[in-house]
């Protein structure tokens, strides 16, 4: 008895090691078909796949393999018969009628894989629609994956449903027509999911027509139910991503006047506006906020940063008019005296130092009102440092480097590893640059390129590019230097005495690779003085050399400009521009560049 037992022991173990070693067999042989699979080897690794797809055990990892096998060798009759097959034998024939549709497509056959499909969408169910349009969007029928939601819908007979999946699918394709109309569908619905549309719209609408499509729908949206803020909000999204920061305000100031929301939004704004250089926008953002709530929480900041974008429209308006600087003084003056000064008031008074060094040159008074800055109990600290960087920059004008370096220096020490450390830095190696030590000045830029502000890290590599390019171990350095000593000149504003070297360095220098640079130059002097003519004169120098290539689109953006603002010439400045967004795609400009294009061309359907 126990050793009949003993035997029924002894064979269970051979039988159960016998399966194992044939299981692992078949594993061995099911790694080596998918590595004849992944050669290219598809003949051995179809002979393979062949003899595994009857194991049950191993019929779903083989089946997708061996049915891409089968294709590969474009042997479409065997896969027809495998899916058909596995069809038959499955209770679960969803994913292997999209495979069978995938078989005629690779055969050639599309009028046979329409109809297959056509065929299984009008047979769906409710309950399958998301697995079957799921099973499409894997084999990249993303028509049919529509075609799915929308039989879905269809059945539901609710116009919402599969609303998330569908805008998903047309955000992946660029569908911008449906995409609009699905995303104002669920706006309609419900207001809250604003943020997630804006964040869709932004993944897909890429070139001019999409804009248009959303504003176009926008507008009649806006005008047929004026209460649904969400289509407002959006409006004012689309028009700040078009850049278009004053068809923005328009919407966010008509919301404000009648929801009468505070004009947190419209203050919003105007800051963007400021930023963007929109002068005319931020003037209007503020101006609003100062007559509509003179007794608001934001009434100091917006007659504050009202002031400000006056202050910037004056001096980046060409030549800068010195009665409107004194204006903005007696503006900042009256601000003062009506809230007095203060820790809360006191960064009006580097504005007031800025205009009276930089423009009228009264140097001691612009210093006195920086000290007093510096020296003012709870002042925030940012703005010491900030007073100490502009403090630095007037005793440059006044021709002591050396108290410059020293306050430069001190920001660094006191603010490390910020924003406003890095800007110290910036100034401490353009000082240098300006005195002709490239070589510390390189110093300072190097670390400078990796901070994490953009701004600084692309003035930084701006300047170290225009130094490297023209110290190289071929080339003297006597030009960069005599180039350098001129751009103090400029920032002192001794513009007369820097065009009169600037035209030397010409003669001197014929052929350099500085000459682009020098014409650059010289059109933005011409330009502060108000001599348009020459500024585009010298800006054309650079445009039709074939061989400048770094500064042909700041130089081509420039004309456009002044031909539109100052010369008044739209018709060449639309021409200018368009040239731009033809020959320069991937220019900083082209975002602006398009805007005024638009505008010029009339294409704004709000104005």
């Amino acid at each position: 008895m126990q050793i009949r037992i003993l035997l029924s022991l002894v064979f269970m173990m051979v039988l159960l090691a016998s399966v194992k070693l044939v299981a692992q067999s078949k594993q061995q042989e099911v790694e080596l078909a998918r590595e004849y699979l992944s050669k290219g080897d598809f003949e051995k690794a179809e002979s393979l796949y062949a003899k595994l797809i009857d194991d049950q055990r191993l019929f779903h990892v083989v089946y997708p393999d061996y049915l891409k096998t089968l294709l590969a060798q474009r042997n479409y009759k065997e896969a027809e018969k495998l899916v058909k097959k596995t069809m038959k034998r499955s209770s679960n024939t969803l994913m292997y009628a999209v495979d069978l549709g995938v078989v005629y497509q690779e055969a050639g056959d599309k009028a046979a894989a329409e109809k297959h499909y056509d065929k299984l969408i009008s047979q769906l169910s409710q309950g399958e629609i998301v697995a079957v349009a799921s099973l499409f969007m894997q084999q990249n029928q993303f028509d049919y994956a529509e075609k799915a939601y929308l039989r879905g819908r269809e059945l539901s007979k609710n116009p919402l449903e599969y609303n998330r999946p569908l805008i998903a699918l047309y955000t992946h394709r660029q569908k911008n027509e449906p995409l609009v109309q699905e995303v104002l569908k669920l706006l309609q619905e419900n207001e809250q999911e604003l943020g997630y549309v804006q964040n869709m719209l932004q993944n897909s609408l890429r070139d001019d027509k999409g804009f248009d499509l959303l504003e176009k729908e926008l507008l009649v949206k806006v005008q047929q139910e004026p209460d649904k803020l969400s289509y407002n909000e959006l409006l004012i999204w689309l028009y700040t991503q078009r850049k278009d920061f004053y068809s923005a305000l328009l919407q966010a100031r008509s919301v404000d006047k009648r929801t009468r929301s505070g004009g947190t939004r419209v203050m919003e704004l105007g800051a963007i506006s400021a930023k963007n250089k929109d002068y005319d926008g931020a003037i209007e953002a503020y101006e609003y906020m100062v007559k509509e709530y003179p007794d608001g929480p934001y009434y100091f900041m917006a007659r504050q940063r009202l002031i400000n974008a006056r202050e910037e429209q004056v001096e980046n308006t060409f030549p800068v008019d010195l009665i409107k600087i004194r204006s903005l003084i007696a503006e900042y003056e009256a601000l003062l005296g009506e809230v007095g000064r203060n820790a809360n008031s006191v960064e009006v008074l580097p504005h007031m130092a800025s205009l009276y060094a930089f423009h009228l040159d009264e140097k001691d008074k612009a210093i006195n009102l920086l000290q007093e800055v510096i020296a003012m109990p709870r002042t925030n600290p940012n703005l010491v440092a900030e007073s100490k960087l502009t403090l630095g920059d007037i005793y440059l004008l006044k021709g002591e480097p050396w108290e410059s370096t020293l306050l430069y220096s001190q920001v660094e020490k006191s603010h490390k590893e910020t924003s406003i450390g890095h800007e110290a830095k910036l100034r401490n190696a353009r000082l240098n640059y300006y005195k002709g030590d490239f070589e510390l000045a390189q110093a300072h830029l190097d670390i400078l390129k990796l901070a994490t502000s953009r701004e600084i890290a692309n003035d930084a590599m701006e300047l170290s590019l225009l130094i490297t390019d023209n110290t190289g171990l071929d080339t003297s350095t006597v030009a960069m230097e005599e180039y350098a000593a001129i751009e103090l000149l400029v920032f002192q504003n001794k513009l007369e005495e820097a065009h009169t070297r600037l035209d030397a360095m010409l003669e001197k220098f014929p052929g350099h690779s500085l000459t682009d640079e020098i014409y650059f130059k010289k059109a933005a002097l011409y330009e502060r003085m108000g001599n348009f003519e020459q500024a585009v004169a010298n800006l054309n120098k650079i445009v039709s050399n074939p061989q400048v290539d770094i500064l042909s689109d700041d130089a081509l953006y420039r004309m456009a400009y002044i031909y539109e603002e100052n010369l008044k010439d739209t018709e060449k400045a639309r021409q200018l521009y368009n040239d731009l967004l033809v020959k320069h795609q991937g220019s900083i400009y082209v975002a602006e560049a398009r805007k005024r294009f638009r505008n010029l061309r009339g294409d704004n359907l709000n104005q």
